[in-house]
């Protein structure tokens, strides 16, 4: 199994494991009532954690996926960020590293000979 096969499994998974937990919630709330979501997201102090941690994690990929992304000519940057947005870190990082492994592949095969080469660094 190819690495860019794995990371579309991933990007499933991480459309559907985190929506088989929101989809029941918004039919139940019929929407998506964001002061009631975020109400319940920050009820706790453990889901104050893991809200933070995912905001925090996402602009984190949003800020490295453009950088890296531009660095090595990753085509429809796009995507992983409006995944990013519209479901999450959990289908944002698969994607990007789904589409950074295609890129790869198109410049020529391996990721630290492409990497290595003069005119990529950073000055």
């Amino acid at each position: 199994m190819t690495r860019k096969t794995v990371y579309l499994a991933f990007c499933v998974l991480g459309i559907v494991l985190p929506y088989w937990q929101f989809g029941p919630w918004v039919v139940a709330q019929h929407g998506v009532p964001v002061g009631l979501f975020l109400r319940e997201l920050f009820s706790s102090r453990i889901g104050g954690f893991f809200g933070m941690d995912v905001l925090v994690s996402a602009v984190v990929l949003i800020f490295f996926l453009r950088r890296e992304g531009e660095r090595l000519g990753v085509r429809h940057l796009w995507l992983p960020i409006a995944g990013t947005l519209t479901v999450g870190v959990s289908l944002g990082l698969p994607l990007f590293l789904y589409l950074r492994e295609d890129a790869l592949e198109k410049a020529g095969g391996k990721a630290s000979t492409y990497l290595a080469s003069p005119e990529r660094e950073e000055s």
